[in-house]
Protein backbone atom coordinates (compact mmCIF):
# COMPACT_ATOMS: atom_id res chain seq x y z
CA UNK A 1 0.00 0.00 0.00
CA UNK A 2 1.48 3.60 -0.95
CA UNK A 3 2.38 6.21 1.50
CA UNK A 4 1.51 9.63 1.71
CA UNK A 5 3.99 11.93 0.80
CA UNK A 6 4.55 15.10 2.99
CA UNK A 7 5.06 17.37 0.15
CA UNK A 8 2.42 16.35 -2.10
CA UNK A 9 -0.29 16.21 0.61
CA UNK A 10 0.42 19.32 1.91
CA UNK A 11 0.48 20.47 -0.98
CA UNK A 12 -3.47 19.33 -1.36
CA UNK A 13 -4.72 20.29 2.21
CA UNK A 14 -2.83 23.47 2.67
CA UNK A 15 -5.24 25.33 0.78
CA UNK A 16 -7.03 28.53 1.01
CA UNK A 17 -10.94 29.36 0.38
CA UNK A 18 -12.61 27.01 -1.75
CA UNK A 19 -10.04 26.07 -3.85
CA UNK A 20 -6.55 25.72 -2.16
CA UNK A 21 -3.05 27.11 -2.44
CA UNK A 22 -0.09 26.16 -4.78
CA UNK A 23 2.69 24.72 -4.55
CA UNK A 24 5.18 24.97 -7.47
CA UNK A 25 7.94 26.78 -8.58
CA UNK A 26 6.30 30.19 -10.01
CA UNK A 27 9.93 30.65 -12.08
CA UNK A 28 10.24 27.54 -12.96
CA UNK A 29 6.49 27.67 -14.26
CA UNK A 30 7.50 31.13 -16.19
CA UNK A 31 10.49 29.85 -17.44
CA UNK A 32 8.70 26.56 -18.62
CA UNK A 33 5.81 28.54 -20.23
CA UNK A 34 7.95 30.01 -22.65
CA UNK A 35 9.30 27.21 -24.08
CA UNK A 36 5.80 25.12 -24.10
CA UNK A 37 7.24 22.61 -25.85
CA UNK A 38 4.62 20.55 -27.72
CA UNK A 39 2.22 23.13 -27.08
CA UNK A 40 1.81 23.43 -31.20
CA UNK A 41 -0.20 20.02 -30.92
CA UNK A 42 -2.98 21.63 -29.71
CA UNK A 43 -5.40 21.10 -32.85
CA UNK A 44 -6.45 17.67 -33.24
CA UNK A 45 -4.38 16.13 -30.13
CA UNK A 46 -6.91 13.61 -29.90
CA UNK A 47 -6.52 12.18 -33.12
CA UNK A 48 -2.97 11.99 -32.56
CA UNK A 49 -3.56 10.04 -29.39
CA UNK A 50 -6.18 7.57 -30.74
CA UNK A 51 -3.18 7.44 -33.80
CA UNK A 52 -0.42 6.05 -31.41
CA UNK A 53 -3.00 4.61 -29.09
CA UNK A 54 -1.90 5.48 -26.07
CA UNK A 55 -1.55 8.83 -23.90
CA UNK A 56 0.90 9.68 -21.49
CA UNK A 57 -0.19 11.06 -17.93
CA UNK A 58 1.88 12.11 -14.95
CA UNK A 59 1.07 11.01 -11.09
CA UNK A 60 3.02 11.41 -7.94
CA UNK A 61 3.04 8.18 -6.42
CA UNK A 62 0.56 9.48 -4.04
CA UNK A 63 -2.38 7.13 -2.69
CA UNK A 64 -5.24 7.10 -3.11
CA UNK A 65 -5.12 9.87 -6.11
CA UNK A 66 -2.68 7.94 -8.34
CA UNK A 67 0.01 5.59 -7.78
CA UNK A 68 2.13 2.49 -9.06
CA UNK A 69 1.70 -0.82 -7.60
CA UNK A 70 3.75 -2.98 -8.35
CA UNK A 71 3.56 -2.48 -12.36
CA UNK A 72 0.19 -1.41 -12.14
CA UNK A 73 -0.82 2.60 -12.29
CA UNK A 74 -3.33 2.54 -9.56
CA UNK A 75 -5.86 5.43 -8.03
CA UNK A 76 -8.91 8.04 -8.43
CA UNK A 77 -7.24 9.74 -10.83
CA UNK A 78 -5.91 6.87 -13.22
CA UNK A 79 -8.87 4.61 -12.98
CA UNK A 80 -10.93 7.64 -14.07
CA UNK A 81 -8.86 8.27 -16.69
CA UNK A 82 -8.80 5.28 -17.97
CA UNK A 83 -12.31 4.47 -18.21
CA UNK A 84 -12.68 8.37 -19.92
CA UNK A 85 -9.64 7.57 -22.82
CA UNK A 86 -11.06 4.44 -23.90
CA UNK A 87 -14.25 5.90 -24.26
CA UNK A 88 -12.29 8.65 -25.99
CA UNK A 89 -10.69 5.58 -28.60
CA UNK A 90 -7.21 5.55 -26.60
CA UNK A 91 -7.15 2.70 -24.88
CA UNK A 92 -3.56 2.92 -22.68
CA UNK A 93 -2.14 5.24 -20.09
CA UNK A 94 1.39 5.59 -20.48
CA UNK A 95 2.71 6.32 -16.88
CA UNK A 96 5.13 9.01 -15.65
CA UNK A 97 6.41 9.76 -12.22
CA UNK A 98 6.99 12.90 -11.29
CA UNK A 99 7.56 15.37 -8.14
CA UNK A 100 4.35 16.65 -6.71
CA UNK A 101 5.84 20.14 -7.60
CA UNK A 102 7.53 19.11 -11.40
CA UNK A 103 3.97 18.04 -12.83
CA UNK A 104 2.86 21.11 -14.63
CA UNK A 105 5.95 22.10 -15.19
CA UNK A 106 7.04 18.67 -16.78
CA UNK A 107 3.13 19.05 -18.69
CA UNK A 108 4.31 22.36 -20.06
CA UNK A 109 7.92 20.75 -21.63
CA UNK A 110 5.39 18.10 -23.36
CA UNK A 111 7.08 14.96 -21.41
CA UNK A 112 3.25 14.16 -20.61
CA UNK A 113 -0.16 14.92 -22.04
CA UNK A 114 -2.02 14.47 -19.00
CA UNK A 115 -1.46 15.33 -15.27
CA UNK A 116 -3.56 12.18 -13.61
CA UNK A 117 -2.94 13.12 -9.76
CA UNK A 118 -6.10 14.61 -8.67
CA UNK A 119 -4.61 17.79 -8.48
CA UNK A 120 -6.56 20.75 -6.86
CA UNK A 121 -8.42 23.69 -9.14
CA UNK A 122 -6.66 26.52 -8.09
CA UNK A 123 -6.80 30.36 -9.67
CA UNK A 124 -2.74 29.96 -9.69
CA UNK A 125 -2.07 26.69 -11.32
CA UNK A 126 -5.25 27.66 -14.05
CA UNK A 127 -2.61 30.68 -15.13
CA UNK A 128 -0.23 27.95 -16.46
CA UNK A 129 -2.35 24.88 -17.51
CA UNK A 130 -5.72 23.36 -18.47
CA UNK A 131 -7.96 22.19 -16.34
CA UNK A 132 -10.54 19.60 -16.78
CA UNK A 133 -14.39 20.15 -14.62
CA UNK A 134 -13.82 18.73 -11.30
CA UNK A 135 -13.56 14.75 -10.84
CA UNK A 136 -13.79 15.22 -7.09
CA UNK A 137 -14.77 17.59 -3.75
CA UNK A 138 -12.93 16.28 -0.90
CA UNK A 139 -15.34 16.78 2.11
CA UNK A 140 -14.16 16.47 5.75
CA UNK A 141 -14.59 13.35 7.61
CA UNK A 142 -13.34 13.08 11.44
CA UNK A 143 -11.75 9.84 12.36
CA UNK A 144 -12.49 8.51 15.67
CA UNK A 145 -12.79 5.32 17.74
CA UNK A 146 -14.41 1.99 16.44
CA UNK A 147 -17.87 2.51 17.91
CA UNK A 148 -17.87 6.39 17.46
CA UNK A 149 -17.82 6.53 21.64
CA UNK A 150 -18.55 10.64 21.46
CA UNK A 151 -20.82 9.96 19.09
CA UNK A 152 -19.73 12.68 16.48
CA UNK A 153 -21.09 13.86 13.25
CA UNK A 154 -19.51 17.01 12.45
CA UNK A 155 -17.44 19.84 13.79
CA UNK A 156 -20.31 21.21 15.63
CA UNK A 157 -21.08 18.43 17.59
CA UNK A 158 -17.52 18.29 18.20
CA UNK A 159 -17.72 21.39 19.56
CA UNK A 160 -20.46 20.46 21.51
CA UNK A 161 -19.31 17.18 22.58
CA UNK A 162 -16.11 19.42 24.00
CA UNK A 163 -13.58 17.17 22.30
CA UNK A 164 -9.93 17.18 21.43
CA UNK A 165 -9.27 17.27 17.83
CA UNK A 166 -6.29 16.25 15.74
CA UNK A 167 -5.41 17.92 12.40
CA UNK A 168 -2.47 18.10 10.44
CA UNK A 169 0.42 20.08 10.92
CA UNK A 170 0.22 23.35 8.26
CA UNK A 171 -2.99 22.03 7.07
CA UNK A 172 -6.24 24.33 6.64
CA UNK A 173 -7.96 21.60 8.48
CA UNK A 174 -7.05 23.50 12.22
CA UNK A 175 -8.74 26.59 10.42
CA UNK A 176 -11.42 24.91 10.26
CA UNK A 177 -11.51 23.89 13.57
CA UNK A 178 -11.07 27.21 14.43
CA UNK A 179 -13.80 28.29 12.50
CA UNK A 180 -16.25 26.24 14.10
CA UNK A 181 -15.22 27.64 17.31
CA UNK A 182 -13.51 24.94 18.98
CA UNK A 183 -11.19 25.72 21.30
CA UNK A 184 -7.02 26.34 20.36
CA UNK A 185 -6.39 24.04 23.05
CA UNK A 186 -8.27 21.13 22.15
CA UNK A 187 -6.74 21.20 18.61
CA UNK A 188 -3.60 18.62 18.91
CA UNK A 189 -1.48 19.33 16.09
CA UNK A 190 0.38 16.03 14.13
CA UNK A 191 3.28 15.20 11.29
CA UNK A 192 1.51 12.74 9.52
CA UNK A 193 -1.35 10.93 8.40
CA UNK A 194 -0.38 7.83 10.44
CA UNK A 195 0.19 9.81 13.74
CA UNK A 196 -3.83 11.11 13.62
CA UNK A 197 -4.78 7.55 13.83
CA UNK A 198 -2.45 6.47 16.68
CA UNK A 199 -3.55 9.51 18.47
CA UNK A 200 -7.35 8.51 17.81
CA UNK A 201 -6.35 4.86 18.78
CA UNK A 202 -4.14 5.77 22.01
CA UNK A 203 -7.10 7.85 23.30
CA UNK A 204 -4.46 11.35 23.03
CA UNK A 205 -7.01 12.68 21.23
CA UNK A 206 -10.92 12.07 20.36
CA UNK A 207 -10.89 12.77 16.70
CA UNK A 208 -9.06 13.45 13.27
CA UNK A 209 -9.75 16.28 11.14
CA UNK A 210 -8.90 15.04 7.49
CA UNK A 211 -10.82 14.67 4.38
CA UNK A 212 -12.90 11.77 4.23
CA UNK A 213 -10.73 10.23 1.21
CA UNK A 214 -8.00 10.32 2.89
CA UNK A 215 -9.58 8.75 6.20
CA UNK A 216 -11.16 6.03 4.59
CA UNK A 217 -7.74 4.97 3.04
CA UNK A 218 -6.04 5.62 6.19
CA UNK A 219 -9.20 2.95 7.77
CA UNK A 220 -7.86 0.20 5.40
CA UNK A 221 -4.68 -0.38 8.04
CA UNK A 222 -6.41 1.32 11.00
CA UNK A 223 -9.33 -1.53 11.99
CA UNK A 224 -9.61 -0.42 15.50
CA UNK A 225 -11.31 3.00 13.99
CA UNK A 226 -13.97 4.26 11.99
CA UNK A 227 -14.70 7.15 9.64
CA UNK A 228 -17.75 9.38 10.09
CA UNK A 229 -19.94 10.52 7.11
CA UNK A 230 -17.99 13.17 5.28
CA UNK A 231 -19.37 16.68 5.46
CA UNK A 232 -18.52 20.23 3.34
CA UNK A 233 -17.04 22.68 6.09
CA UNK A 234 -17.14 26.12 6.04
CA UNK A 235 -14.80 28.96 6.22
CA UNK A 236 -16.08 32.76 7.08
CA UNK A 237 -19.45 31.56 5.24
CA UNK A 238 -17.72 29.69 1.85
CA UNK A 239 -17.87 26.01 1.57
CA UNK A 240 -14.70 24.61 1.09
CA UNK A 241 -15.40 21.84 -1.47
CA UNK A 242 -12.05 21.43 -2.38
CA UNK A 243 -12.04 20.00 -6.20
CA UNK A 244 -9.68 18.55 -8.03
CA UNK A 245 -8.92 17.46 -11.96
CA UNK A 246 -7.33 16.55 -14.69
CA UNK A 247 -4.63 19.19 -16.47
CA UNK A 248 -3.66 19.79 -19.69
CA UNK A 249 -1.30 21.73 -21.76
CA UNK A 250 -2.73 25.12 -22.57
CA UNK A 251 -3.47 24.97 -26.23
CA UNK A 252 -4.75 21.28 -26.19
CA UNK A 253 -8.44 23.02 -25.38
CA UNK A 254 -9.74 19.86 -28.05
CA UNK A 255 -8.36 17.26 -25.66
CA UNK A 256 -10.10 18.98 -22.61
CA UNK A 257 -13.27 19.31 -23.71
CA UNK A 258 -13.61 16.11 -25.11
CA UNK A 259 -12.94 14.74 -21.95
CA UNK A 260 -14.91 16.82 -19.82
CA UNK A 261 -18.01 15.40 -22.47
CA UNK A 262 -17.39 11.90 -21.24
CA UNK A 263 -15.97 12.82 -17.69
CA UNK A 264 -19.82 14.65 -17.29
CA UNK A 265 -21.29 11.10 -18.25
CA UNK A 266 -19.59 9.35 -15.05
CA UNK A 267 -20.05 12.06 -12.32
CA UNK A 268 -23.85 12.19 -13.66
CA UNK A 269 -24.13 9.18 -13.18
CA UNK A 270 -24.15 8.22 -9.32
CA UNK A 271 -24.07 4.18 -9.21
CA UNK A 272 -20.79 4.11 -11.95
CA UNK A 273 -18.71 6.53 -10.07
CA UNK A 274 -19.17 5.11 -6.96
CA UNK A 275 -18.52 1.60 -8.60
CA UNK A 276 -15.37 2.96 -10.03
CA UNK A 277 -13.74 4.72 -7.30
CA UNK A 278 -14.95 3.27 -4.07
CA UNK A 279 -12.10 1.06 -3.35
CA UNK A 280 -9.68 4.12 -3.13
CA UNK A 281 -12.14 5.49 -0.35
CA UNK A 282 -14.26 7.71 -2.73
CA UNK A 283 -17.84 7.25 -2.72
CA UNK A 284 -21.15 9.45 -3.31
CA UNK A 285 -20.37 12.32 -0.99
CA UNK A 286 -17.42 13.17 -3.28
CA UNK A 287 -19.22 13.57 -6.42
CA UNK A 288 -18.28 17.17 -7.28
CA UNK A 289 -22.16 19.32 -7.80
CA UNK A 290 -22.84 20.21 -11.45
CA UNK A 291 -23.49 24.00 -10.35
CA UNK A 292 -19.37 23.50 -9.19
CA UNK A 293 -17.53 25.27 -12.23
CA UNK A 294 -13.69 25.11 -13.42
CA UNK A 295 -14.08 28.49 -15.26
CA UNK A 296 -15.38 30.03 -11.76
CA UNK A 297 -12.70 28.23 -9.27
CA UNK A 298 -9.78 29.83 -11.58
CA UNK A 299 -11.24 33.21 -11.33
CA UNK A 300 -10.88 32.39 -7.67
Amino acid sequence: MADFPHLSRRGFLNRTAAVGGLLVVPGLLSACSKTNAGAADGEGALDKLRKQGFVRVAYANEAPYGYMEGKELKGEAPTLHREIFKALGVDELKPTLSEWDGLIPGLQAGKYDVVSAGMAITPERCANALFSEPEFISPTALMVRKGNPKKLTDLASAKAAGVTVGVMSGAVEGSYAKGAGIAEGKIKTLQKPQDGADAVKGGRIDAFLLTGISLRWLARTNPDTEVTEAFVPELDGTKQFSPGGAVFRQGNEDLRDSFNRELKKIVSDRSRYVELLQAYGFGATEIPPATLKTADLCKG
